[in-house]
Formats: structure tokens, C-alpha cells, sequence
């Protein structure tokens, strides 16, 4: 088949306007993942309730803190929830993110991943009949003419996409307020949170939030969501204390350690004397190396609240990032005796364990990786954490093996199979290990074609 220069363009014209629409349903995937133990367990009190009400099962939902300051959440992947830094900070009260939850879940339920890749593609037809007349005109010879047609095509097709969309975007408000409402909370949050932002509406397409590019607001979807709220006679229920104390503890973390000092002190000034304002200023005396300020608010935090597992995390942290891992030990042990089942501070504590390298601490930490890893076995650091402890405690063919671990959850094939094979060199044939070693090998393995992409990283 002959190509000629025409197709050419417009192929590639169609392949950029089906990735613009996927990139209008779901969002850029570059951001870091911020993992924080307290704000992880926080958000799984808002969300668990509403995935039972929608007839999911918590455990199969993940959820993920995207280290991103404009709003935005979204579902990709499956069951999957993902929120911004910046949607959490900027929601002024529990219902209003819990509300922006209790839409995702309705896009879970509904099963809308697999709608919206569906629609993306019945959406870009219009762009490519208007590439195609862009291409005939300037073979005719009006060169404006159709050059305004080509860079109308993705206008046209996000249009239509968002036509496509809009029942899904209607049918999860409408799921939200039935699940808030099974587990007896108010919706008022959600239409706040609406109308809040509504100005987004009346702003270019490179101006909103990305939130509000791929859920497009509209005066009926509102005043819909509005009418359905108020049949449920729950819009006055107020917010529990506990719900407004857990927002204010992630505020204050969120803003310690992503925002600079300046505005971390304006927020919580000195003369507010608050856990969650003593929380934050400690957290940003820690970022900035100010260690005396950090010691005294969390020591001032612990005195008020002994029994707070993450006030001796914290405490912990701020002494192994200080340069003092030794005394990190004590703080973070007894973290994890209030929260032996917390994989985060287990983690934390294996690796000053580590750090200290007194009798008994490679075992210790051994143990402690262990017990995290068995919560979360795709948990790339403390593999490499592991591999640190068996390394130091001469069980190299197990180091090597831990290693292969580490690289595979991070997309690092060439290293897993490398450290995988060499693993397998010394291991036990027929152990456990080895096993584990030959299956990550095999995986990995450059021949398999679904693995080119891995290694082309290299």
C-alpha cells in the first residue's frame, strides 16, 4: 500500500487526538505518590463506609496521594482512587471531600473506566471527518481554510466526548447521594465543593483544574444533584468532631511538608497553640533543618497525647533526618508497640534499626520488614531495606533476591532479572526462594514482547 505524505499526517493527526481525549478522562500520570501512614488511615476512614454502601469491598479498592497541589481526583486502573494533594487542602470540610469520594465510587460501580475509553474513541470520529476536510482544502488549495478545520478537530472531539460523558458525570452524582445517605451523611458537601469551583465553567480550557476538565459542570447537573440532596432530609446533619480533628491533622501535614515555611507560619502562627498547628510547624522544621523547633512541638505534642503513634513516628523521623538514627530507635519502637500492624512505621523502624547496627538489630529489622511486607508485598523500599538487612548479615544469594524484588515493583526489569539470575546461581534449588527467583526471572525475561517496553528504559 502507498502512503503518501496526506495519510501520513493524518494518521498521526488522529493518534494525537485520541490521546487528548484519554488525556481529558483520566489525568497526566507523572506526579510523585506520597505515602503518610496517618493520612492513609484517615482517608480509609471517609472512603471504606461509602465503598460498603456502594456494594464494594474495601480491601479491593486501592487508594493513592498524588503529590500535586491542583484539584483533581479520578479513577484509573480498575478500583483504583487516586486524589491530589491539592483537592484534600482545598476542601474546607470532611463532607465536601467525602463527597468528591462518594463520586468516584459511583464511577467504580459503575463501571465508567471502560465507558470512557469506549467513548473517547466514538468521540474522535467528528475530529477525524474534520482532519480529513482540512486535508481537502488545502489540496484545493485554501491553505487557511484548512488549517483552522485541522486545529478545530480536537475543539470538535472534546466536545462530543463530554456529550458522551455527561450521563456518567450525572449518574455518579447521583450514586454519590445514595451512598452518603446509606451511611447516614449529608451531600451537602459535594454541591458545596460544585458550586464552590463553579467559576472553573467561565475559564479557558488551560485555566481549570484539571478536576473540572474531565468532570465539566453545568447548571442541570447541579441543580439536579441539589434536588436529589435535599429529598434525603439529611443536609443539615452536621460533621462528627472526630471527621473535622482527622481534616485538620491532614492539613496540617499536607501543608508542613509540601508548603514553605513562610506560608506554614502564616497559616499556623505561633500563637496558636492547637495540635494540628504545632503539627504543622513541627513538620516544616523538620523540612528546613530548624531540628531544635521540630523536637520541641512534637516533644509538646507527645507530652499532651502519649498514647499517639504518629507523634512518635514523627518524632522518630525528625531524628533519624537530623542525623541522629540512634536516637531514632526509641521513638519509632514505641510506634509500632501502639501500631504493630502499621507496615509505614514498621518500615521506618527496620530502617534505623539498620542505621544503628547494634547486637540484635539485623535481626530485629529483619523481622520488622518482614511483617511489613506481608501487608504489602509490592512495597519496592522496604524490599531494598531487606536486602540491606540480609546483605549485612552475609545471606547474599537472599540480598540478591530481595534486590530482584525491589527493581520488579518499580518497573526496573533489566535490574530484576539481573539480580533474579544471579539469586538463582546459589539459592537452594527447589526452595522457596528459588522459586520466587526463577518466577521474577521468568517475568522479566527481555524476550517476552509485552516486556520491550520495560527494557527499552535502559
Amino acid at each position: 500500500m502507498i502512503h503518501s505524505p496526506a495519510c501520513h499526517r493524518l494518521f498521526l493527526a488522529s493518534l494525537m487526538l485520541i490521546a487528548t481525549l484519554l488525556s481529558l478522562a483520566g489525568p497526566a500520570r507523572s506526579q510523585g505518590l506520597i505515602r503518610d501512614a496517618e493520612i492513609e488511615e484517615i482517608l480509609r476512614d471517609y472512603t471504606d463506609p461509602i465503598l460498603q454502601a456502594a456494594g464494594l469491598v474495601p480491601e479491593d479498592v486501592a487508594l493513592f496521594l498524588i503529590n500535586d497541589s491542583s484539584l483533581n481526583a479520578f479513577v484509573a486502573g480498575g478500583q483504583r482512587i487516586h486524589l491530589h494533594t491539592g483537592l484534600i487542602i482545598a476542601s474546607e470540610t470532611p463532607a465536601q471531600l467525602k463527597g468528591v469520594i462518594a463520586h468516584e465510587t459511583g464511577h467504580i460501580a459503575g463501571g465508567h473506566g471502560v465507558l470512557r475509553m469506549r467513548d473517547a474513541q466514538i468521540a474522535a470520529r467528528p475530529g477525524f471527518i474534520s482532519i480529513g476536510l482540512g486535508i481537502l482544502a488545502i489540496a484545493a488549495g485554501a491553505g487557511d481554510a484548512g488549517a483552522a478545520l485541522i486545529a478545530s478537530s480536537q475543539k470538535f472531539s472534546a466536545i462530543n466526548f463530554f456529550i458522551h460523558t455527561r450521563v456518567q458525570e450525572a449518574s455518579a452524582d447521583q450514586m454519590a447521594v445514595e451512598y452518603l445517605t446509606e451511611t447516614g451523611q449529608t451531600s451537602a458537601g459535594l454541591i458545596e465543593f460544585f458550586e464552590k469551583f463553579r467559576y472553573q465553567e467561565v475559564l479557558s480550557e488551560a485555566r481549570r483544574f484539571p478536576y473540572f476538565r474531565s468532570h465539566p459542570l453545568a447548571s442541570d447537573r447541579i441543580r439536579s444533584l441539589r434536588e436529589r440532596a435535599a429529598e434525603t432530609g439529611l443536609m443539615d446533619v452536621p460533621e462528627s468532631p472526630r471527621a473535622e480533628q482527622q481534616m485538620a491533622i491532614m492539613h496540617a501535614k499536607l501543608i508542613g511538608f509540601l508548603e514553605p515555611p513562610a506560608r506554614v507560619f502564616q497559616r499556623y502562627p505561633t500563637t496558636d497553640m492547637s495540635a494540628p498547628a504545632r503539627y504543622a510547624r513541627s513538620i516544616s522544621a523538620m523540612q528546613n533543618a530548624d531540628m531544635g523547633t521540630a523536637l520541641n512541638e512534637i516533644d509538646g505534642l507527645i507530652a499532651a497525647a502519649p498514647d499517639n503513634p504518629y507523634y512518635h513516628e514523627l518524632k522518630g523521623q525528625i531524628l533519624f533526618e537530623g542525623g541522629r538514627p540512634a536516637d531514632s530507635v526509641a521513638p519509632l519502637e514505641t510506634a509500632v508497640s501502639l501500631r504493630p500492624d502499621q507496615p509505614l512505621i514498621l518500615i521506618s523502624y527496620a530502617r534505623s534499626l539498620l542505621a544503628r547496627n547494634e547486637v540484635g538489630d539485623l535481626e530485629a529489622g529483619e523481622t520488622a520488614l518482614r511483617d511489613a511486607l506481608i501487608a504489602e508485598p509490592a512495597n519496592a523500599f522496604a524490599w531494598a531495606q531487606l536486602a540491606i538487612a540480609l546483605e549485612k548479615q552475609d545471606q547474599r544469594p537472599q540480598a540478591q533476591l530481595a534486590t530482584a524484588e525491589s527493581r520488579y515493583h518499580v518497573g526496573d526489569y533489566p535490574r530484576a532479572h539481573a539480580f533474579a539470575s544471579r539469586a538463582l546461581r546459589d539459592l537452594v534449588p527447589g526452595s522457596m526462594d528459588a522459586r520466587r527467583a526463577a518466577d521474577i526471572r521468568n517475568a522479566t525475561d527481555p524476550a517476552l514482547p509485552e516486556n520491550e517496553i520495560y527494557w527499552r528504559r535502559r
